[in-house]
């Protein structure tokens, strides 16, 4: 089955709890720019908004692009590590320590 952007985006937003206004807001964007994204197939995002909304959505550029339904578990990886990689060195220490306390249950 194949998943239009628009729809990604408007799922992966509900699923976030974002309404338009905050994913607008996230994105350097209007709500209505957002609407139409969703809406309207004949949109089409720059390299730039759409790396933005992927950032937003805990995504992929990728992953939005591609017309397959759920993001794989790399894509998940990807943009989890991507995150990872923006917090400040101290914040990643952190949760460095926190998966080697994890690791040592076993």
């Amino acid at each position: 089955m194949t998943t239009t952007l628009g729809a990604k985006i408007k799922r992966h937003r509900q699923e976030k709890g974002y309404s338009l206004d905050k994913l607008a807001e996230l994105t350097d964007s209007s709500k209505s720019y957002i609407w139409e994204l969703e809406n309207r197939d004949t949109r089409k995002p720059s390299g730039e908004k759409l790396t933005r909304i992927a950032r937003a959505l805990g995504v992929t550029t990728d992953y939005l692009l591609d017309e397959t339904e759920e993001p794989s578990n790399e894509v998940l990886k990807e943009a989890f590590f991507r995150k990872f990689s923006e917090l400040e060195p101290e914040d990643q220490e952190k949760i460095k320590q926190m998966i080697d306390m994890w690791g040592k249950k076993n």
